[in-house]
């Protein structure tokens, strides 16, 4: 009935309205119908995650088609995991996963912006003003917004450790692990210093920061570790060491079991000679590589998984645990570049091609166990590339994950400030500085320009409100007081929430990157405009 009455009242107001010059698209029903379809389900999308903003906003629990549960209050994952069909809606879930590549930060602000947006084109097309015109109108409202954005930036150097804090915490603040904020921060901060060169890098490979996840103690345990973490254990089965001091690492691309033709086939033996053979020859193909892998120098043996057959069967374990070598399996294929990065080696794809030269160097590569999990550590490594590794550890999986999340969007906010080496106070106040200041440029604008920019004006203070609204504070005194201050020059007035009142957020230390403001400003408004642009939805056959 709703879906009804909503899509039934554009047509009374239609032809209700007075004939205007400018009303010839009105008379056309199918393309105003379409538009407002579209406006509808996207807005039904932000305003799904918009209780999710902020240091205060609530978590949703989502149970995937596997009967997965997440738990997050991440916009970029709580959209992916959303089942989304009408396709207005789904642009919205692109956005909030453009914003997470872009920028790291910010995926929920930037659909309910875009919603905000929307619902701002939704009252200027009952207007009557043409939907090109507005899509127009709002692009050079955005452009304006990212200078004002760009005028009350500050700049940053990234010599100074403690804003880079701050500005993790921030990223931290509105996550579930926010109150271990003053223990992830120094970690995320560091692990990135780790792996850039502040003077020279403009970007940050976030594939050299690895995250190694085990369950048991709580999140305080977690710790950037000096050196190379590794997920799998070391097999102790046939008695292998389990520490060895100055090693030689080598990553192997083969198997240490017999080989296997590549067509099924059966091999009958009547003769126990023949079958004595067999197992002869298979002892001396095995011992043959491990003592070309000896030969080597090599102490310590990293396996890649094989899905053909095993990677080593008892024999070869045998025969390595004699020769004093640590063997490894399992070694995913993703995780070999960056092996090879952290430690120095270089991957063997065979056994003739096994030199001393593709051996990778360290004082230390131990099985060490703690808070009931087991991992290897390799520390000391020589000629080691910029990496680094994070041990996160949480009492279960769910916890795990969330944090693993949150300190994926603290590293964004890092690297967003090696990209563009600038912050903005949080907390809603750049949001209010650029509404008034697009207020007082709509009065200097003509025609429907003066009347788009007041409407983008208008949109832009859904942040400031929404986070009034999920704090449990009033949003309209609130925001009344946040307009009041600002049009008095505290350009750095926002939203307290923890006190509940508006302070000074740069004393507050409530700061974030550039980026994240101007991108979530431009990716919005483009995505808004090609919604106003869509005037009819066709089928594919």
């Amino acid at each position: 009935m709703a879906a009804v009455a909503a899509s039934g009242a554009p047509k009374m107001s239609a032809s209700a309205a007075p004939k205007r010059k400018n009303d010839t698209f009105n008379q056309v029903d199918k393309p105003t119908q379409v538009r407002l379809s579209n406006i509808t389900a996207a807005k039904a999308v932000a305003d799904a995650i918009r209780t999710s903003l902020g240091p205060r906003g609530m978590d949703k629990m989502i149970e995937t088609g596997k009967k997965e549960v997440v738990i997050s209050n991440d916009g970029a994952t709580i959209l992916k995991h959303m089942s989304v069909l009408h396709p207005a809606a789904r642009m919205l879930v692109d956005l909030s996963a453009a914003q997470d590549v872009e920028a790291g930060d910010g995926t929920t602000s930037v659909v309910v912006l875009a919603g905000s947006l929307l619902s701002a084109a939704e009252k200027l097309l009952k207007k009557g003003i043409h939907p090109t015109q507005i899509a127009e109108g709002f692009q050079y409202a955005a452009i304006e917004a990212v200078k004002i954005l760009e005028e009350i930036s500050i700049p940053i150097n990234l010599d100074d450790r403690e804003f880079l804090l701050k500005s993790a915490t921030t990223s931290l603040s509105s996550k579930v692990v926010s109150q271990y904020s003053s223990i992830l921060a120094p970690i995320v901060v560091d692990s990135v210093l780790r792996v850039v060169n502040p003077a020279v890098d403009t970007n940050v490979d976030l594939n050299d920061i690895r995250i190694v996840k085990k369950v048991g103690g709580t999140i305080d345990d977690s710790e950037l570790v000096p050196g190379l973490v590794l997920n799998q254990n070391a097999i102790t089965s046939a008695g292998g060491p389990t520490r060895i001091e100055k090693a030689k690492i080598g990553l192997i691309q083969f198997q240490l079991s017999p080989p296997k033709p590549d067509m099924d086939n059966q091999v009958v033996v009547n003769d126990y000679r023949q079958m004595d053979r067999i197992l002869k020859e298979e002892r001396n193909y095995l011992l043959n590589l491990v003592k070309k892998i000896k030969k080597a120098g090599c102490t310590v043996l990293l396996i890649q998984k094989s899905i053909l057959r095993d990677a080593v069967n008892s024999l070869s374990l045998h025969f390595l645990s004699k020769l004093k070598i640590m063997a490894i399996k399992e070694i995913e294929r993703d995780e070999i570049e960056f092996i090879c990065k952290a430690t120095g080696c270089k991957p063997i794809a065979d056994i003739d091609s096994f030199t001393e030269d593709k051996l990778g160097y360290a004082d230390l590569v131990e099985e060490a166990e703690s808070n009931g999990s087991r991992i290897v550590q390799i520390s000391g490594i020589k000629n080691s590339g910029k990496t680094a590794s994070i041990i996160m550890r949480g009492a279960n999986q769910y916890v795990l994950d969330e944090a693993d999340r949150s300190i994926h969007d603290a590293l964004c906010v890092i690297r967003c400030l090696v990209k563009k080496r600038a912050l903005v106070v949080g907390g809603g106040a750049p949001e209010i500085e650029i509404s008034q200041r697009l207020s007082q440029l709509a009065k200097t604008q003509t025609g429907f320009q003066s009347i788009c920019f007041q409407a983008f004006a208008e949109a832009v203070e859904v942040i400031p409100t929404t986070l009034a609204e999920n704090s449990g504070l009033s949003p309209i005194s609130i925001v009344t007081e946040l307009r009041n201050r600002h049009a008095n020059g505290e350009k750095a007035a926002g939203i307290n929430v923890r006190k509940g009142t508006i302070s000074d957020m740069l004393r507050e230390n409530v700061i974030q990157p550039l980026l994240v403001s101007t991108s979530a400003i431009e990716l919005s408004t483009e995505t808004v405009r090609m919604l106003m642009k869509i005037d009819d939805i066709l089928a594919a056959r």
